[in-house]
């Protein structure tokens, strides 16, 4: 496919999803260290397999690691606390106490995304500083580098309410639509679609995540088949896909609220106050 074509049909969304794509996995990147200059790095790994309206996927992990965000694991309570912008909830546990939180890039998540995983011992990472600004200079470079378009998502690993385990979302994008709104069409027995939004850009994170896992020292992957998805460079990237709060029906932990609650009817002359330690079951210090 042209890119004339490409660009034509990246303007308006399919009347239906495509049948198939394919996730592959790429090799060959080795360990990086701060400084090291992605744009080379990844556009050498996939230059056999990239093409015209493609999604390269790279793990956050390796974009934090060049960008310098690595800091002594001794540092790792503080500097969750200085990443963190609110408490949701919090847990005790024999090893210390969870901390899920807001961080500064609007996430919520454990430990404000600060990872003690696959990084150099006596180390941990933040999260890049801008994961959608990094997914954009990536974008921008590999466009220029290969002459066509094509999307870069950025990805980290997070929980989920209600759902056990993990699963990688988007939290950087360039170049791609992050979701498809399906407000305003109709549904196979004509009634209107008012709600439904994908977060496409979530569901390729998690696909593209079959192939990288956690342990196979895989860090980027390119999907083929998707680019209908295919945007202009300035599309608004995954911080779109954040709720804001005021739509946020679970902003609290369970006991959290609770507390809250509690503190809110005394305030208001109605209870008497609630220490937060008799809060046993969330460990609540907000």
């Amino acid at each position: 496919m042209n890119q004339s074509n490409l660009a034509s049909i990246g303007t308006r969304e399919p009347p239906d999803p495509p049948q198939q794509f394919a996730v592959v996995g790429i090799n060959g990147i080795g360990e990086i260290v701060a400084g090291d200059d992605l744009l080379v790095l990844v556009g050498n790994a996939i230059e056999d397999e990239i093409s015209a309206g493609d999604i390269v996927v790279v793990t956050s992990k390796i974009v934090s690691k060049a960008e310098g965000r690595s800091l002594r694991a001794d540092s790792r309570e503080d500097a969750i606390t200085a990443e963190t912008v609110r408490l949701v909830a919090s847990k005790a546990h024999p090893g210390g106490v969870t901390r899920i939180v807001q961080n500064k890039l609007g996430l919520v998540l454990a430990a404000a995304g600060v990872d003690a995983s696959n990084t150099p011992d006596g180390t941990v990472l933040l999260l890049p500083e801008d994961p959608d600004a990094s997914a954009q200079a990536l974008c921008t470079g590999l466009r220029r580098r290969f002459g066509f378009d094509l999307a870069v998502l950025i990805t980290d690993t997070l929980g989920r309410p209600w759902r056990l385990g993990q699963t990688d979302l988007a939290i950087g994008a360039a170049g791609m639509a992050v979701t498809h709104d399906l407000r305003g069409t109709r549904d196979d027995f004509d009634r209107p679609m008012d709600a439904t939004i994908t977060a496409v850009a979530d569901e390729i994170a998690g696909a593209a995540n079959l192939v990288l896992g956690k342990t196979s020292r895989r860090p980027v992957a390119v999907v083929h088949g998707l680019g209908h998805l295919i945007r202009p460079i300035q599309e608004p990237g995954a911080r779109t896909l954040i709720r804001a709060a005021e739509d946020d029906l679970f902003r609290l932990g369970s006991a959290e609220a609770h507390l809250e609650g509690f503190q809110e009817g005394f305030a208001a002359g109605q209870r008497s106050p609630v220490e937060s330690s008799s809060i046993t079951d969330g460990g609540a210090t907000a």
